[in-house]
């Protein structure tokens, strides 16, 4: 990496809140923590500008850490929709000095996207001539929305010279055939030590008492309810079934009332959201992780953690879990029926033989996939761009 570009600063519009639990004094949940200390790994100084939520939470959360971050708290955009786009003007004047300042006094800016603040970050550092280093997180290959479309462009238009730019996704094929210099990248939420101590506790088959788990934000597209009527399809022939759905949403009452509609709640667990330790812990005391999803998926981390906890993965074609799942870490669903998931699941579990070679197949395959080769990768891209 060029020995100039020393001092990063990171735009993006993870929420914080303060947290006596931190050592840095704030708090998040999800994957991004670990990608910032991977990152800062890789610099002398990483400054990570955030919103700051109104709101003091606890469930879930996670503290950061890493090689000398500064994190610096900006106003959040409250609301949704156009009352939320009728504010940006009044919160850009607000804040613009304190996004100007940072990118000045930085190297090189790093922007993950889909984000609000990241985005603003991105087009600011763009016009002053910084170095970026933008990771596209959403689906590269569906292309829906005009702010999609946007960051489409904007990343095919600017690509290359001292802009080293990556998506999430694995294909066979370049992510652009307009800019070649678009990288594909992993993702990742698990050390190379996890990955380690998880397959010393790998679960085996109970095929009396199978467990599935399925984790995810709890809306309609990723799939929840269409594992509960699979256990529903499933009751009669595997009467000890059971369900553990970890995390919340805008969607989770609607799932409670459906377990309880369809007479599950023996049968179906609701954890709520936990942090990234617990999802771990849950995953090991389970069989099968199912994931249905419909949704625009790049790379989701929480398959590869399923994959290293030893669970099989029963999951839609989408994105980068078919490439997961091709050498036989689990099994590709041909739709998010509940109809073949149910039919997945009996073969998953009906057959130890055919468990214990998913369960091998899933374990080799997320030994590839560590946070410590993800932040590897990035720097050799990193170097590419910035040598």
């Amino acid at each position: 990496m060029d020995s100039k570009i020393k001092k990063l600063v990171v735009f993006s519009h993870k929420q914080i809140w303060k947290s006596t639990n931190s050592k840095l004094g704030f708090a998040t949940d999800g994957g991004f923590v670990y990608h910032m200390k991977a990152i800062s790994s890789l610099f002398e100084q990483t400054t990570l500008v955030l919103p700051l939520s109104r709101i003091q939470k606890q469930q879930g959360e996670i503290g950061f850490e890493g090689n000398n971050i500064t994190i610096i708290p900006i106003d959040d955009i409250s609301g949704s929709g156009i009352k939320r786009k009728l504010k940006y003007p009044f919160w850009l004047l607000k804040n613009y000095g304190i996004i100007r300042r940072e990118i000045k006094k930085a190297d090189a800016v790093h922007v993950p996207i889909p984000s609000d603040l990241g985005t603003i970050g991105m087009v600011m550092a763009n016009k002053m001539g910084k170095p970026l280093f933008v990771r596209y997180c959403g689906n590269w290959l569906q292309i829906i929305t005009k702010t999609e479309k946007f960051w489409h462009g904007f990343m095919e238009k600017n690509a290359g010279g001292k802009n080293a730019f990556l998506t999430t996704g694995v294909e066979s094929e370049p992510p652009s055939m307009v800019n070649p210099n678009i990288k594909w990248i992993f993702s990742s939420s698990v050390t190379n030590s996890e990955i380690l101590d998880l397959r010393k506790n790998v679960p085996s088959l109970d095929l009396i008492n199978p467990k599935l788990v399925i984790v995810c934000r709890q809306e309609e597209e990723k799939g929840t309810r269409q594992v509960i009527e699979a256990v529903k399809l499933l009751k009669a022939e595997h009467p000890n079934l059971h369900l553990h759905i970890v995390g919340d949403g805008g969607a989770l009452s609607s799932f409670k009332q459906t377990v309880n509609d369809l007479s599950l709640e023996n049968m179906v667990t609701f954890h709520g959201k936990v942090n990234h330790d617990d999802v771990l812990t849950i995953m090991q005391q389970c069989h099968l992780f199912c994931y249905p999803t419909r949704s625009s998926e790049g790379f989701p981390k929480v398959v590869l953690e399923a994959m290293a906890s030893g669970l099989p993965v029963l999951g839609t074609p989408v994105s980068a879990i078919k490439f997961m799942l091709n050498t036989g870490g689990g099994i590709v669903l041909s739709d998010s029926k509940s109809e073949t998931l149910a039919k997945a699941i009996n073969i998953a579990i009906s057959d130890t033989e055919t468990y214990l070679n998913m369960q091998e197949k899933a374990l080799e395959k997320s030994q590839k996939f560590s946070l410590e080769y993800w932040a590897s990768e990035i720097k050799k891209h990193l170097d590419i761009y910035w040598n």
